[in-house]
């Protein structure tokens, strides 16, 4: 089992979670985060520090976000790992809760 970053990261990017990451199995884009499937151990230390309430386990990401676990791998075999926290993106409050983010996602 594994967690799994969901489409509320999307441009938002907070890296509270990277910082009590005790393997460093984040993975960071231009705009978005992601968890590599292969490193994470499931610890759950991730999960309550998301500001946005992005991460989740891998059993209970929503129906309407299941395209993330693919999404998630594939994208920590191409991004650097990232393994200190930074500032969230300037505009992360006004883009935190919206909807429909995937089509905002930078590869």
């Amino acid at each position: 089992m594994t967690f799994v970053i969901g489409e509320n990261c999307i441009k938002c990017k907070y890296t509270d979670c990277v910082e009590v990451c005790p393997v460093d199995c984040f993975y960071e884009g231009p705009n978005f985060l992601v968890i590599h499937p292969d490193e994470c151990i499931d610890c759950a230390l991730c999960e309550p520090e998301c500001p946005a309430n992005a991460i989740y386990s891998e059993d209970e990401v929503p129906e309407d976000q299941l395209e993330f676990i693919e999404l998630n791998a594939e994208l920590a075999e191409i991004w650097p790992n990232i393994t200190e926290k930074k500032d969230p993106l300037p505009d992360a409050e006004e883009w935190d809760g919206k909807k429909g983010k995937l089509e905002h996602l930078e590869r």
